[in-house]
């Protein structure tokens, strides 16, 4: 493949391994990593409401990894409040498993800033260089871009925990419930919001990187080349 070819596929490849970075720490930022109801059971309960009364008793939440903001119905009308994770919530939260989420973040923008340099680097320079030639590019992107069943995979590992924090964990009853003495919440409904699928995003931007490296025509580095089979040549040359 012409060279000119080549660098435009590793300019293309660094500057959607750098969206990856803007992507990922605008995402940490925001509160849309997930949006749900929560009913106020005790009030419900209290009136015996079902069907349409029950909407006087529901109220919204919705929250990212840093902070977020709910609206508490219980028949009396909305109080909207803003909360932040650290450290209002500390000890309502599962601190080990959240601390995870934020940490895979902060390694997944790292690998992604490291990939993007990686790909520039072999955009304009003599490239193919130990580290800093296509082994360095497939070792980066496989590190940040998840595989079905490896280890250190960044990208998956931000989505499952946070998924297990908000599904197992109950986070968003344990958000609602928090300094709560009067009323009990239940979770009614949740859906991870666009900030979450952003994490994908990385996904699938790391698995094309690996696919324009091997549309620029590079093998892939465990691959061995093959060697000319020496004795077959001597003896074409004996006719």
């Amino acid at each position: 493949m012409p060279n000119r070819q080549k660098k435009f596929i590793f300019c293309v490849g660094g500057v959607l391994s750098f969206a990856c970075v803007l992507v990922v720490a605008a995402a940490m930022g925001t509160q849309f990593w997930l949006k749900g109801t929560v009913l106020c059971k005790t009030g419900a309960q209290l009136v015996n409401a079902t069907g349409p009364e029950l909407e006087k008793f529901m109220g919204r939440i919705s929250y990212g990894l840093f902070h977020g903001q709910r609206l508490k119905q219980c028949g009396l009308g909305g109080r909207p409040l803003r909360f932040s994770f650290f450290p209002d919530l500390m000890g309502a939260i599962p601190i080990v498993l959240h601390g995870s989420v934020l940490f895979f973040c902060a390694v997944l923008i790292v690998f992604s800033a490291v990939a993007s340099a990686f790909f520039l680097f072999n955009a304009f320079s003599r490239p193919y260089e130990t580290l800093h030639g296509p082994l360095g590019l497939y070792l980066w992107n496989f590190i940040s871009y998840p595989e079905c069943r490896g280890t250190g995979v960044c990208s998956s590992l931000v989505m499952t925990l946070f998924a297990s924090e908000v599904r197992f964990h109950r986070l968003s009853e344990k958000i609602a419930n928090y300094n709560e003495s009067s009323f009990v919440y239940k979770t009614h409904s949740e859906q991870f919001d666009y900030s979450y699928w952003l994490i994908l995003f990385t996904f699938l931007t790391h698995l094309l990187n690996i696919l324009l490296i091997r549309l620029a025509g590079i093998q892939f580095p465990f691959q061995e080349a093959k060697e000319p089979d020496v004795s077959s040549g001597a003896s074409d040359l004996m006719y």
